[in-house]
Protein backbone atom coordinates (compact mmCIF):
# COMPACT_ATOMS: atom_id res chain seq x y z
CA UNK A 1 0.00 0.00 0.00
CA UNK A 2 1.48 3.47 -0.44
CA UNK A 3 2.11 5.82 1.56
CA UNK A 4 -0.32 9.40 1.24
CA UNK A 5 2.58 11.68 2.21
CA UNK A 6 4.24 10.14 -0.90
CA UNK A 7 1.16 11.89 -3.31
CA UNK A 8 2.16 15.27 -4.98
CA UNK A 9 0.43 16.65 -7.58
CA UNK A 10 1.37 16.62 -11.21
CA UNK A 11 0.09 18.49 -14.71
CA UNK A 12 -1.16 16.53 -17.32
CA UNK A 13 -1.49 17.62 -20.74
CA UNK A 14 -4.53 16.88 -22.64
CA UNK A 15 -6.05 17.59 -25.82
CA UNK A 16 -8.11 21.73 -25.87
CA UNK A 17 -11.24 21.31 -25.00
CA UNK A 18 -11.20 17.68 -23.45
CA UNK A 19 -9.96 18.19 -20.01
CA UNK A 20 -13.56 17.22 -18.61
CA UNK A 21 -13.56 14.38 -20.49
CA UNK A 22 -9.69 13.42 -19.20
CA UNK A 23 -10.84 13.71 -15.67
CA UNK A 24 -14.11 11.55 -16.29
CA UNK A 25 -12.20 8.86 -18.28
CA UNK A 26 -9.17 9.32 -15.28
CA UNK A 27 -11.66 9.16 -12.52
CA UNK A 28 -14.01 6.18 -14.30
CA UNK A 29 -9.98 3.93 -15.09
CA UNK A 30 -8.98 4.47 -11.20
CA UNK A 31 -11.73 2.76 -9.80
CA UNK A 32 -12.10 0.28 -12.67
CA UNK A 33 -8.39 -0.78 -12.06
CA UNK A 34 -8.74 -0.19 -7.92
CA UNK A 35 -6.08 2.15 -8.13
CA UNK A 36 -7.67 4.84 -5.64
CA UNK A 37 -4.36 4.73 -3.17
CA UNK A 38 -2.41 5.75 -5.48
CA UNK A 39 -4.07 8.53 -7.98
CA UNK A 40 -6.25 10.54 -4.68
CA UNK A 41 -7.60 13.43 -7.40
CA UNK A 42 -8.01 14.91 -10.63
CA UNK A 43 -8.93 18.17 -10.54
CA UNK A 44 -9.46 20.73 -13.36
CA UNK A 45 -8.51 24.65 -11.91
CA UNK A 46 -11.65 27.02 -12.79
CA UNK A 47 -12.51 30.60 -11.47
CA UNK A 48 -16.22 32.28 -11.64
CA UNK A 49 -15.90 35.41 -13.73
CA UNK A 50 -18.62 37.82 -14.90
CA UNK A 51 -19.11 37.88 -18.50
CA UNK A 52 -21.49 40.61 -19.86
CA UNK A 53 -22.82 40.31 -23.21
CA UNK A 54 -25.87 41.91 -25.21
CA UNK A 55 -26.67 44.16 -21.94
CA UNK A 56 -26.84 40.81 -19.45
CA UNK A 57 -24.42 39.62 -16.68
CA UNK A 58 -23.84 36.39 -16.63
CA UNK A 59 -21.25 34.09 -14.38
CA UNK A 60 -19.47 31.53 -16.20
CA UNK A 61 -16.72 29.33 -14.86
CA UNK A 62 -13.23 29.74 -17.07
CA UNK A 63 -10.46 26.98 -16.97
CA UNK A 64 -7.33 28.54 -15.29
CA UNK A 65 -5.23 26.35 -17.45
CA UNK A 66 -6.86 25.36 -20.71
CA UNK A 67 -5.59 22.46 -22.12
CA UNK A 68 -4.11 21.06 -18.48
CA UNK A 69 -5.66 18.65 -15.85
CA UNK A 70 -3.77 18.44 -12.10
CA UNK A 71 -3.53 14.78 -10.69
CA UNK A 72 -2.92 14.53 -6.76
CA UNK A 73 -1.21 10.73 -7.07
CA UNK A 74 1.83 8.74 -6.11
CA UNK A 75 4.17 8.48 -8.69
CA UNK A 76 4.77 4.62 -9.83
CA UNK A 77 5.09 2.54 -12.65
CA UNK A 78 1.24 1.79 -12.82
CA UNK A 79 -0.03 4.99 -12.09
CA UNK A 80 2.09 6.79 -14.71
CA UNK A 81 1.13 4.24 -16.98
CA UNK A 82 -2.15 4.31 -16.22
CA UNK A 83 -2.91 8.58 -16.75
CA UNK A 84 -0.46 8.29 -19.24
CA UNK A 85 -2.93 5.53 -21.48
CA UNK A 86 -6.10 7.70 -20.95
CA UNK A 87 -8.49 8.55 -23.64
CA UNK A 88 -7.70 12.41 -24.22
CA UNK A 89 -4.03 12.85 -22.22
CA UNK A 90 -0.85 13.45 -24.35
CA UNK A 91 1.66 13.24 -21.59
CA UNK A 92 2.91 14.99 -18.08
CA UNK A 93 4.46 17.78 -18.11
CA UNK A 94 8.09 17.68 -17.06
CA UNK A 95 11.66 16.97 -19.40
CA UNK A 96 11.98 14.06 -21.38
CA UNK A 97 9.48 11.13 -19.65
CA UNK A 98 10.42 12.01 -16.39
CA UNK A 99 6.73 13.85 -15.08
CA UNK A 100 7.67 16.35 -12.43
CA UNK A 101 5.44 17.52 -9.49
CA UNK A 102 3.97 20.79 -8.58
CA UNK A 103 5.91 22.50 -5.75
CA UNK A 104 3.82 23.21 -3.02
CA UNK A 105 4.16 27.40 -3.83
CA UNK A 106 2.95 26.23 -7.49
CA UNK A 107 -0.03 24.23 -6.50
CA UNK A 108 -1.09 27.33 -4.21
CA UNK A 109 -0.54 29.93 -6.97
CA UNK A 110 -2.92 28.36 -9.79
CA UNK A 111 -5.94 29.09 -7.17
CA UNK A 112 -4.72 33.17 -7.24
CA UNK A 113 -5.10 33.85 -11.33
CA UNK A 114 -8.03 36.30 -11.95
CA UNK A 115 -8.35 36.46 -15.61
CA UNK A 116 -10.63 39.34 -14.92
CA UNK A 117 -14.43 40.36 -16.41
CA UNK A 118 -15.54 40.64 -20.11
CA UNK A 119 -17.41 42.85 -22.01
CA UNK A 120 -19.05 43.08 -25.33
CA UNK A 121 -18.30 46.59 -25.60
CA UNK A 122 -15.08 48.08 -27.34
CA UNK A 123 -13.60 51.64 -28.40
CA UNK A 124 -15.81 53.55 -30.25
CA UNK A 125 -19.42 52.11 -28.89
CA UNK A 126 -21.68 54.26 -27.88
CA UNK A 127 -22.76 53.54 -24.13
CA UNK A 128 -25.52 55.11 -21.65
CA UNK A 129 -24.04 55.10 -17.74
CA UNK A 130 -26.79 53.32 -15.17
CA UNK A 131 -25.43 54.76 -11.88
CA UNK A 132 -23.20 57.79 -10.40
CA UNK A 133 -22.86 61.01 -11.00
CA UNK A 134 -23.50 60.81 -14.86
CA UNK A 135 -26.58 58.35 -14.49
CA UNK A 136 -28.69 57.95 -18.02
CA UNK A 137 -25.69 59.98 -19.60
CA UNK A 138 -24.62 58.75 -23.30
CA UNK A 139 -21.24 58.81 -23.91
CA UNK A 140 -18.42 57.18 -26.56
CA UNK A 141 -15.83 54.54 -25.22
CA UNK A 142 -12.72 55.72 -25.61
CA UNK A 143 -10.74 52.34 -23.48
CA UNK A 144 -11.88 49.01 -22.09
CA UNK A 145 -9.38 47.57 -19.58
CA UNK A 146 -10.28 44.10 -18.78
CA UNK A 147 -8.01 43.25 -16.20
CA UNK A 148 -9.09 45.69 -13.80
CA UNK A 149 -12.99 45.47 -15.46
CA UNK A 150 -12.96 49.14 -15.83
CA UNK A 151 -14.19 51.07 -18.81
CA UNK A 152 -13.08 54.46 -19.94
CA UNK A 153 -16.24 56.89 -21.54
CA UNK A 154 -16.17 60.27 -23.18
CA UNK A 155 -19.19 62.49 -22.23
CA UNK A 156 -20.07 65.83 -23.92
CA UNK A 157 -20.99 68.18 -20.86
CA UNK A 158 -20.96 71.84 -21.24
CA UNK A 159 -20.24 71.96 -25.01
CA UNK A 160 -16.63 69.65 -24.07
CA UNK A 161 -15.88 66.03 -23.18
CA UNK A 162 -15.14 64.85 -19.68
CA UNK A 163 -13.49 61.78 -19.55
CA UNK A 164 -15.25 59.12 -16.93
CA UNK A 165 -13.45 55.94 -15.75
CA UNK A 166 -16.53 53.22 -14.45
CA UNK A 167 -16.77 49.78 -13.68
CA UNK A 168 -18.46 47.15 -16.30
CA UNK A 169 -21.61 46.95 -14.74
CA UNK A 170 -22.16 50.56 -14.85
CA UNK A 171 -22.74 51.03 -18.83
CA UNK A 172 -24.72 49.61 -21.80
CA UNK A 173 -24.01 49.46 -24.85
CA UNK A 174 -26.39 52.13 -26.78
CA UNK A 175 -28.29 50.63 -30.01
Amino acid sequence: MADIQEAQWYVVHTYSGYENKVKANLEKSVENNGMQELILEVKIPVEEAIEIKNNKRKTVQRKLLPGYVLVYMVMTNESWFLVRNTRGVTGFVGPGSKPTPLSETDFANIGETHIGDTIDIKPGDEVRILAGLFENFTGRVVEVDQQASKIRVMVPMLKRETAVELEFDEVVKEG
